[in-house]
């Protein structure tokens, strides 16, 4: 049986330009192949967010070039030289998908140095801390938290106090790794519920696959138990009728009349079982099943086909036997007889009932050695799977196996309360 396909959960064609390439891969089968294959396409708000990412990193280098015209604490070559790294640092903000931990890892010398690089640094510890988990930004930004202090030591602030800036700047940088590890979260929590959600269509493929398997399980018991009894009739009558073609006129109208009366019992079980098959009815519909008090009738039917039956029935009240109990107790006696009468053909076969409520009911069918030689029966055994399995969903109990002497006893306990 092939599993039951489970929709994948994809993101809509027509919002993938709202989400992140990130996520985008992470959502859409065909763009994880691609990530896994190269970097991931940007999309429209990826680029939008890189553009105003540059944007906030440049403004942040011009108003601390400006600061740095009034400052009378730093000299003019250092100066230019803080403006060209600025420069250089805005213009790696566009590299930050790319080289990211690398990008951050530079940006703590060089912010060391250079005053207007400080937008861009912060924009990149940003990125850090939504793509990266908390120990990368943890130790990073730890160092930036550690060098403020030097930084602001070297080069004063010509607005704040010392400790006022240190402050300010420490505040800020917090800010920025707080607020990048909040994004971060909620894409995690989006991918988590996209998890759980296949997890649960998985599970459900799961659960409606097996209720399918047991349910033909089920009925492939049902065929066998049922015709498996039949088709043995027409196989004995048969074959009498072709190793004996000079019987007599009224047996062979006798076996011809079996014949065409299991056939057509069969090809009736036959077709309630295709009509469950394709209205999905329960086991009870249709023809009411066979339950104790139909054993008689089935005793009767193995003998006119020829066959030597003893029926011991002890059971003290067979009306009061539960149709269920009575059901699974009479197909353990037809796959009983079904089985005397492949393997040990002309061997008086004797079927015992036993019980009461409050004790049980005991089934058990026993013949003795086959007056002679028999011929090897594919497929043997396959029934006697079937009822032990039967017989342990009714609550009981089955064993079978040889005796002394070459016989064969099948005996069942199913369980029938007071």
């Amino acid at each position: 049986m092939q599993l039951v396909p489970v929709p994948s959960v994809q993101v809509l064609p027509g919002r993938r330009w709202l989400l992140p390439s990130a996520v985008v891969a992470e959502l859409d089968p065909d763009a994880e192949r691609a990530r896994r294959s190269g970097r991931p396409r940007r999309t429209v708000r990826d680029w939008v967010v890189d553009f105003g990412c540059f944007l906030l990193a440049v403004i942040c280098g011009l108003a601390a070039a400006n600061t740095l015209t009034h400052d009378p604490n730093t000299p003019h070559g250092l100066a230019v030289v803080d403006q060209w790294l600025g420069a250089l640092a805005c213009a790696a903000v566009w590299l930050r998908r790319r080289w990211l931990l690398g990008l951050a890892i530079a940006m703590i010398p060089v912010g060391l140095v250079s005053n207007t690089a400080g937008g861009a640094g912060l924009v990149v510890l940003f990125t850090l801390a939504v793509h990266r988990p908390f120990k990368y930004v943890g130790w990073l930004g730890g160092v930036q938290l550690a060098l403020f202090p030097v930084f602001f030591w070297l080069r004063p602030d010509p607005d704040l106090p010392y400790v006022a800036a240190v402050a300010v700047t420490a505040l800020l940088t917090s800010a920025v790794v707080g607020w990048g590890m909040f994004v971060r979260s909620k894409r995690q929590l989006m991918l988590s519920l996209r998890d759980r959600a296949r997890r649960a269509e998985t599970e459900a493929a799961l659960r409606a696959e097996q209720a399918q398997r047991l349910a033909r399980e089920a009925i492939a018991r049902e065929m066998h138990d049922v015709l498996a009894h039949r088709l043995t009739l027409l196989s004995v009558h048969a074959g009498a009728l072709e190793f004996r073609p000079d019987a007599p006129r009224e047996e062979v109208a006798r076996a011809a009349g079996v014949i065409r009366e299991s056939a057509h019992e069969a090809l009736q079980d036959l077709r309630e079982i295709i009509g469950v098959l394709r209205a999905g009815d329960s086991d009870d519909a249709g023809r009411p099943q066979p339950t104790l008090g139909a054993l008689d009738a089935l005793v009767a039917e193995s003998r006119s086909a020829g066959m030597k039956v003893v029926l011991d029935n002890r059971v003290t009240d067979p009306a009061a036997v539960p149709a269920s109990v009575g059901r699974t107790a009479y197909r353990i006696a037809q796959e009983g007889l079904t089985n005397a009468r492949k393997h040990a053909p002309g061997a008086e076969v004797t079927v015992t009932l036993r019980g009461a409520p409050g004790d049980g009911l005991t089934v058990s069918v026993r013949n003795p050695a086959p007056p002679g030689a028999v011929p090897l029966v594919p497929g043997s055994g396959q029934g006697l799977i079937g009822l032990t399995e039967r017989a342990t969903l009714a609550g009981g109990r089955l064993e079978h196996g040889g005796e002394e002497g070459g016989g064969f006893l099948v005996r069942a306990w199913l369980p029938w309360a007071g």
